[in-house]
């Protein structure tokens, strides 16, 4: 019997409406390097329990937009649609790309087909949105259904722009449908968290998103100088109001384990 790509392959993520459909796919195990150094590497991945995924979009006469360099390939009768809109949308593109350090067109792929994005080792998360807005981190946004608009949220105060570490712009993704973001962590160590006029204080950058009912700003840890110094947490990342706020608390010490004490990158694929 002769092997199906799909047989090494398990769905562990889909959602499906209308003509439009999303699945991340997982491969079950890489088992194709014919040189020893490599199958060497793919066997220490397997064992710590990392895998390859892949997201695919099955479309009946819809749209995708990806962020640009995620394709891979596509299958059926789709074709890449102009977004520009002229000279005044190549120039809002340009000024949007220039905030937010993003690429500055995001290919729209329209028809009936199938439309595989790129492999990564990283995670994925589905996101639906209800006539709302989302903000997050910059190199979150994946892909989405055509009418979703991602643009750009600025910084309502100086100090989430310049003591944030966000810098001053951040990702928008507004309207009703369906989006993909890439997140640093697996899924299941996300903390969700639903704020109903609250606050919410973050020591770190491990903030994913938002929606757009909370109020971003960041604050001291206490209201007074000494306070803020003998407690030891400086500033902190501060979210208020009602809304979504989801967080990646172990994303810290993946970002310690990379970098290492001496806050140099370690290569942990050296061999001796």
């Amino acid at each position: 019997m002769t092997q199906n790509f799909y047989d090494n392959m398990e769905v562990i993520n889909s959602f499906e409406k209308d003509g439009f459909k999303i699945e991340v796919l997982e491969y079950q195990k890489l088992k194709g390097s014919k040189h020893h150094n490599i199958a060497k590497k793919l066997y220490y991945i397997h064992k710590a329990g990392m895998s390859l995924k892949q997201v695919k979009v099955s479309l009946e006469d819809r749209g995708l937009i990806i962020e640009s360099g995620n394709l891979n390939f596509h299958k059926g009768n789709i074709e890449m649609a102009s977004q520009i809109g002229g000279v005044g949308g190549l120039a809002k593109k340009m000024i949007k790309s220039k905030l937010n350090q993003e690429a500055m067109f995001k290919p729209l792929y329209k028809g009936t087909g199938e439309v595989f994005l790129e492999p990564s080792f990283g995670h994925f998360i589905i996101y639906e949105l209800d006539d709302e807005s989302i903000i997050v981190d910059k190199g979150l946004f994946y892909c989405c259904e055509e009418g979703i608009d991602v643009g750009v949220e600025s910084m309502k105060s100086i100090s989430a722009g310049m003591f944030g570490g966000e810098g001053w712009f951040q990702t928008k993704i507004s309207g009703t449908g369906t989006c993909v973001l890439s997140i640093p962590v697996p899924f299941g160590e996300v903390l969700k968290y639903e704020l109903n006029n609250e606050k919410l204080q973050v020591d770190g950058t491990f903030a994913l998103l938002r929606t757009s009912g909370i109020k971003y700003s960041v604050k001291r840890s206490s209201t007074n100088l000494v306070g803020t110094l003998t407690g030891g947490e400086g500033m902190l990342q501060t979210f208020e109001g009602t809304g979504k706020v989801w967080l990646a608390p172990t994303e810290p010490i993946y970002k310690y384990l990379t970098l290492g004490t001496s806050g140099v990158p370690i290569n942990y694929t050296k061999t001796e």
